[in-house]
């Protein structure tokens, strides 16, 4: 029995529209504005980075990608929007470290970001710097692990609030060295490092991003560097493994995530076209001038990063008991 073409091209597009199934392919994507959501407020880093790499996206797809903020709950809000959108390429979300943190710090949280979302491309990543104020005689990881444990309790450490990284990473530095130092939660960076640099506080994680000029001047002490490599930006400052501290890592990272069911093609375009962008001179100059790394890579590879921070922060917290509505 014979079957026309045209017969058989019908066949598969109503089956394909009876289960409901995507009919896309990478040729017609984008056909119409992309919406890029952020879940952080305009001007942070955050923001920034989105900002930078839509231009060149816009450019690239022939369509406008318009950046969207959307800020609230430490980029939960965002989240949980992006998890409910159509599945084509349409609403792109900018996926953090939080999105990882997020999964086992907050309780009425109504995603799975390992099943709910494809990480599609890493844009960048930033190390976090162990820091003391230069009030304290302290210059080493050790010096400071040992003034620690001489008086438990009596240290205390800055972060940018309850359930973020500089908080989580002060936690896990306290299991991985066993002193017991005071949590001091800021609304932001910005107030954390003056009470830093003024001695109120004596230590805490710093991204590389915020902290880096104080670092420069001597406003506060770097003793590590949270990564597997020195920075070239502080190349005098060993990093946590080789105080004595290995697999201590602490990366602010970011990058595009798609609801889950978003068809092969059309990551594989978006993953491509950002690649392609982060080879770009200009960019990377942009991206090592925020003290971070660009990034790039499969959607394989930024998978296994979103899925080993979610294990390891989720981890951290349990073990610390922390909780957040």
């Amino acid at each position: 029995m014979k079957v026309s073409i045209k017969h058989a091209t019908l066949s598969v597009l109503s089956l394909a529209i009876l289960s409901g199934a995507p009919a896309v392919h990478a040729d017609d994507y984008p056909s119409k504005p992309i919406t890029f959501i952020v879940g952080y407020p305009p001007g942070g880093a955050s923001d920034v980075i989105s900002r930078l790499i839509a231009g060149h996206m816009q450019t690239a797809l022939k369509q406008p990608v318009i950046v969207k903020n959307q800020p609230g709950v430490n980029g939960n809000i965002a989240t949980e929007d992006v998890a409910k959108a159509p599945a084509d390429g349409y609403t792109l979300l900018l996926g953090t470290i939080a999105n990882s943190i997020n999964a086992s710090l907050l309780k009425n949280i109504h995603h799975d970001v390992n099943k709910d979302f494809i990480p599609v491309v890493q844009f960048m990543s930033s190390p976090s710097v162990l820091v003391v104020t230069s009030k304290l005689p302290v210059k080493s990881v050790a010096e400071l692990v040992a003034l620690a444990k001489e008086k438990p309790g009596a240290l205390s450490y800055a972060s940018t609030g309850s359930g973020s990284s500089p908080h989580l990473a002060g936690e896990l530095f306290k299991l991985r060295t066993g002193t017991d130092m005071l949590h001091v939660p800021y609304k932001g960076a910005a107030p954390a490092l003056t009470d830093v640099i003024a001695g109120h506080v004596q230590t805490g994680f710093k991204t590389a991003l915020s902290a880096l000029p104080s670092m420069q001047d001597g406003s506060i002490r770097p003793v590590a560097v949270a990564d597997k490599q020195r920075m070239p930006e502080l190349p005098n400052v060993p990093t946590m493994a080789e105080a004595g501290y290995p697999d201590f890592e602490v990366l602010s990272w970011n990058g595009i995530f798609v609801p889950a069911g978003t068809p092969p093609q059309v990551v594989e375009k978006l993953n491509s076209t950002v690649n392609d962008i982060l080879k770009n001179p200009e960019i990377v100059s942009r991206i090592r001038g925020m003290a971070g790394r660009p990034g790039g890579g499969t959607p394989e590879q930024f998978r296994t990063l979103v899925q080993s921070e979610t294990e390891k922060w989720g981890e951290v917290i349990r073990q610390n008991n922390i909780t957040q509505q």
